[in-house]
């Protein structure tokens, strides 16, 4: 059967007609911020303490706009007899989101779980050099990276996490540690002033 004519005009119409009947709702922004999905691609951040410089995001990146630089570091052995290994240190980590496209293939190619999306869309800049955000810059950005969806009770507990609890709790140790012996060197200083006691049976003074 073929069209009537004039049927693709009015549906045109009816659909502008639809439209003109709606109330149009402006958001003020700036001043009202716009509630974005929880996955939205704002800004690229990164918690360095999880780079171990394996350079997989750098070459991964279709763009080739992540810069990193690292140097290798003798690690002593751990026991006596150990042999000792190096590791990689990571002095740079930067990302030029000028050429950036916002894949996240670096996010998802990261191993170690060290770079992650932020919702932040708010940094523009009107010098296109400042777009190059450095490894501080970076981690400035981690804390504005939104809580991971809830586990399931019997998941495992994020590396990320785990991670830093970790750490926290070796800083902690190191410091106990560090007061403990603080203190027996005082407590042996206080002796050494003192002097040896009286004999069994002497008293002071004779």
């Amino acid at each position: 059967m073929p069209p009537i004519p004039g049927s693709g005009l009015a549906k045109g119409l009816a659909v502008t007609l639809r439209t003109m009947t709606r109330k149009s709702v402006t958001a003020q922004y700036p001043e009202a911020q716009p509630e974005l999905p929880p996955r939205s691609r704002g800004v690229i951040a990164l918690f360095d303490e999880n780079c171990t410089v394996c350079m997989l995001c750098a070459r991964e990146c279709p763009d080739w706009c992540i810069y990193i630089d690292s140097h290798k570091e003798t690690v002593p052995a751990a026991a006596p007899g150990g042999r000792e290994r190096s590791r990689n240190v990571l002095d740079r980590f930067a990302i030029d989101f000028a050429l950036c496209m916002y894949c996240g293939i670096c996010i998802e190619v990261c191993p170690f779980d060290a770079l992650f999306w932020s919702p932040e869309f708010e940094y523009a800049e009107t010098d296109i050099r400042e777009l190059t955000h450095e490894r501080d810059r970076l981690r400035e950005w981690m804390w504005t990276v939104p809580a991971p969806p809830a586990l399931d009770p019997g998941a495992e507990e994020p590396k990320e996490i785990a991670a830093a609890r970790k750490t926290a709790e070796k800083l902690a140790a190191a410091q106990r540690k560090e007061g403990e012996h603080q203190g027996q060197d005082r407590d042996e200083g206080q002796s050494r002033d003192q002097g040896p006691g009286p004999a069994p049976g002497q008293e002071a003074g004779e």
